[in-house]
């Protein structure tokens, strides 16, 4: 018998399965675990862009409570510093407890290097947040505001369009008639003893030649909405720690001047009068009028008693006329606040103010056409006086002295006067707020280190 032949079958490759289904688990292991890896860096950006936002609003939210302190301050408010540390005349707080939700938290440090500024000082606030996430790295944001009066003549000479100097001995500077910022206490008058290099010149306008200062002496800063100030051979812009031959300073020079000039309005209320007298108003009383114009001449006199405001009805032509040797006179204790949407001519002896500050006596231009309204000052006395006619050409012809503060549309000086601002009209007006004049995010090491140094401690 021959033997049976066995057909021998193919071996199977064992394991060959076990092996593939690893590889196939092993790739999803890898694309879930790569997933999970996305989603874990999404969530922590997220959660660092959300620590970064929130940082940033707690940072200005700080500031904010500084800007609210001033102002309640400002408002005689007694309770304005409460919970802050105060030494001298800087300020700091810690505010705590902000919970975001999911363990995140955060707080602010805050401090104002100055709580009581006076005439044209400009305090700075900088607010350090601090927001933390376990897990994540705290994120820290640093602002630095800088705060100003919001009041009309927080410049001394102020356009919206252009200002020209036109004499060949011109000067520009200032003083503070209320250094103290008490109006219960003596004013101070203006002295080459008192003198600051505060002398503001500014203009809103973005055409080139919207200050040309020409011959004219500015011991203080000269601001534009964008072009450089015009300065002739002979005039300079310069201030108290300008190097010795400097021309024009450059740190007194900016060119991102802004500012809010709206038309005032008028009252509606005063007793209505044909004509004014020799005198108007009474002694120690606030009383206020209507009446359509004022045409002084010849040795013509008003005088002011008391606290008087005057509102001139009439709408075109001549509105307040003084000349020859007329004048209108406010004595010492008298103030005299005139509201006017006409043309106004101060000649000869004008407008004759004997209080030491300028602001007791006030001209408003309330005009609103876009023609505008003229405002003349020619003499070679002394004005002590605010000018405020945001839609008024004023013109200054004289060799006088001018103490106080000029708005209008243009400002020209035609003469040779000598322009005294007054810094205590940085807080003219009741309960004067401040507001942003600057701010900026602090990134750079070298701020944030000087800070940090500040902040360090409390």
């Amino acid at each position: 018998m021959h033997a049976r032949r066995h057909q021998s079958l193919p071996r199977r490759p064992r394991g060959a399965v076990l092996i593939v289904a690893l590889l196939i688990t092993a790739l999803i292991a890898l694309a879930l675990g790569s997933y999970l890896t996305l989603n874990l860096s999404n969530a922590r950006l997220a959660r660092q862009s959300y620590q970064q936002a929130s940082s940033f609003h707690l940072a200005e939210a700080g500031a904010e409570e500084a800007v609210w302190s001033f102002n309640q301050a400002n408002a005689h408010n007694a309770a304005a510093w409460t919970g802050w540390s105060v030494q001298n005349a800087a300020a700091w707080r810690k505010f705590t407890g902000f919970d975001f939700g999911g363990n995140t938290t955060g707080m602010i440090k805050v401090y104002v290097d100055n709580i009581s500024p006076a005439g044209a000082d400009k305090p700075t606030v900088v607010a350090m947040a601090v927001v933390e996430s376990p897990g994540t790295p705290p994120t820290t944001k640093m602002l630095s505001v800088t705060l100003s009066r919001r009041s009309y003549f927080a410049s001394g000479i102020v356009a919206k369009d252009n200002i020209r100097f036109s004499g060949l001995n011109t000067s520009v500077d200032s003083w503070n008639s209320d250094p103290d910022n008490d109006p219960a206490t003596p004013s101070v008058d203006y002295s080459a003893a008192v003198r600051h290099d505060g002398g503001s010149v500014a203009s809103l306008s973005l055409q080139s030649g919207s200050v040309l200062v020409n011959q004219a002496a500015v011991w203080g800063s000269v601001a534009t909405a964008g072009p450089v100030p015009e300065v002739g051979p002979n005039g300079s812009v310069r201030g108290a720690n300008t190097p010795a031959g400097v021309q024009v300073d450059p740190a007194r020079v900016s060119t991102d001047f802004v500012a809010n000039l709206p038309v005032i309005t008028a009252p509606v209320d005063g007793t209505p009068i044909a004509a004014v007298g020799a005198t108007l108003g009474t002694l120690g009383q606030a009383t206020k009028w209507r009446c359509p114009s004022i045409a002084l001449n010849g040795s013509k006199t008003l005088t002011v008693l008391g606290d008087v405001t005057l509102v001139l009805t009439a709408t075109t032509g001549s509105a307040l006329s003084v000349t020859g040797n007329a004048a209108i006179i406010v004595p010492v204790g008298s103030s005299l606040t005139v509201y006017v949407e006409g043309d106004c001519l101060l000649a000869g002896n004008g407008l004759g103010n004997g209080n030491i500050r300028p602001g007791t006596c006030q001209l408003w231009g309330t005009s609103t056409s876009a023609a505008g309204q003229s405002i003349q000052v020619a003499g070679n006395g002394a004005l002590k006086a605010v000018i405020y006619g945001p839609n008024a050409d004023v013109k200054i012809n004289g060799n006088g002295d001018i103490m106080g503060a000029v708005v209008g549309r243009t400002v020209t000086f035609t003469g040779n006067a000598n322009f005294h601002y007054d810094e205590s009209l940085a807080n003219f007006g009741d309960n004067t707020p401040f507001g942003l004049s600057r701010w900026r995010e602090l990134t750079s090491a070298e701020e944030r280190a000087r800070w940090q140094n500040v902040f360090s401690g409390w």
